[in-house]
């Protein structure tokens, strides 16, 4: 049975360090890159950043659907979408205008 959290509850994480139910930095740079949608950009590599968007957990990966919708480039936006697809297959993935889901040759809606 899992660790639970002695205030909250909750189950513990192993993957990353939490406080107040968000990542801390010390948990984001814990993650392995598999562990994020994107690869990091030149500079958050030159910061010692392992990726872009981190989807460790379901929740996580529904908030960086959520965070690319908002404010990801198009290519962004596939990219993170077919991630999140490969690692949580059981997560709906809403429609975006001119955006398809590819996973293993085929079209996923």
């Amino acid at each position: 049975m899992a660790k639970e959290n002695p205030t909250t509850g909750r189950p513990l994480r192993v993957t990353a360090k939490e406080r107040g139910g968000k990542i801390t930095t010390a948990g984001r740079l814990g993650l392995t890159a598999g562990q994020f949608a994107l690869p990091p950009s030149a500079e958050e590599k030159a910061r010692g950043l392992r990726g872009r968007y981190p989807i460790d957990t379901e929740e996580r990966a529904r908030n960086a659907l959520a965070r690319v919708s908002a404010y990801g480039t198009p290519a962004e936006k596939v990219a993170v979408r077919n991630a999140v697809h490969r690692k949580y297959p059981n997560i709906e993935i809403g429609e975006m205008k001119g955006v398809r889901v590819v996973s293993k040759g085929r079209r996923v809606k």
